[in-house]
């Protein structure tokens, strides 16, 4: 499992993260995602504990909390989506 962290502050830095969700349990892996034109944080994380249980308690205590001046939205990540590419159908065109 994997816990969705949304609504942060843009200053924002990984070990921040690592900080605060330590307290819940043993850190395995956080990502905080960038915008792939400007590199500019997005404003949301991903963080996975050591288990479940952990993940169960953080996600508890700290959906709705506020940080950093912001209140945060923790909950279970969902699966990402699969995104169709490019622009529509394609047709078999001779030249």
């Amino acid at each position: 499992m994997s816990i969705y962290v949304g609504n942060l502050d843009y200053s924002l830095e990984q070990d921040d993260l690592v900080e605060v969700f330590a307290e819940y349990g043993s850190v395995k892996r956080v990502h905080v995602p960038t915008d792939r034109e400007t590199g500019r944080k997005r404003g949301f994380a991903f963080v996975e504990l050591g288990t479940e249980e952990e993940e169960s308690a953080a996600i508890s205590a700290l959906d709705g909390a506020e940080w950093m001046g912001r209140t945060l939205k923790v909950n279970q990540a969902r699966p990402r989506e699969q995104r169709r590419s490019g622009g529509g159908e394609r047709k078999n065109f001779r030249f």
